[in-house]
């Protein structure tokens, strides 16, 4: 299938491609079908909603970033995504680009999980944690 997107135009789709979330997104409860897109020669990937061509979030695998980022899934959200094995979990995080992109942030508190293999994803609003929905991406440059 055909899907307009944000960032890529018009894309060829396969229906093995789409990611459901059964309860949509936080502040999204009506987007349940996404893809990943790769953004070129990035790291990054859109979450693109397969329904609404200008909801595409860009996203990273937060541990290249983040080497110490951890967290546990709670049991609930074991269950909805049908995970068995760390090897069935995929992790984003939501980044918000900022001009210049030195100031682009990583929301560490509320992680994109999919389960890779079952194709059902989340996003998990992590609570008792440090992590905030504001992590700078790169640290700040010191001054000379």
């Amino acid at each position: 299938m055909n899907i307009d997107t944000k960032y890529h135009g018009t894309v060829a789709v396969k229906g093995e491609d789409i990611i459901r979330f059964p309860h949509g997104l936080p502040g999204f409860a009506d987007e349940k079908r996404f893809v990943l897109l790769p953004f070129a020669d990035t790291p990054f990937v859109i979450l693109q909603s397969t329904e609404t061509p200008v909801l595409g979030f860009v996203l990273i695998e937060p541990f290249s970033y983040f080497p110490t980022y951890e967290f546990e899934l709670d049991e609930a959200t074991v269950e909805q995504l049908e995970i068995e094995t760390e090897r069935d979990v995929a992790v984003y995080v939501i980044l918000t680009v900022a001009d210049p992109f030195d100031n682009t942030t990583a929301n560490l508190q509320a992680p994109i999980v999919i389960n890779v293999h079952k194709r059902l994803g989340k996003q998990v609003i992590l609570t008792n944690t440090n992590y905030k929905t504001k992590h700078r991406l790169f640290p700040e440059k010191v001054a000379k």
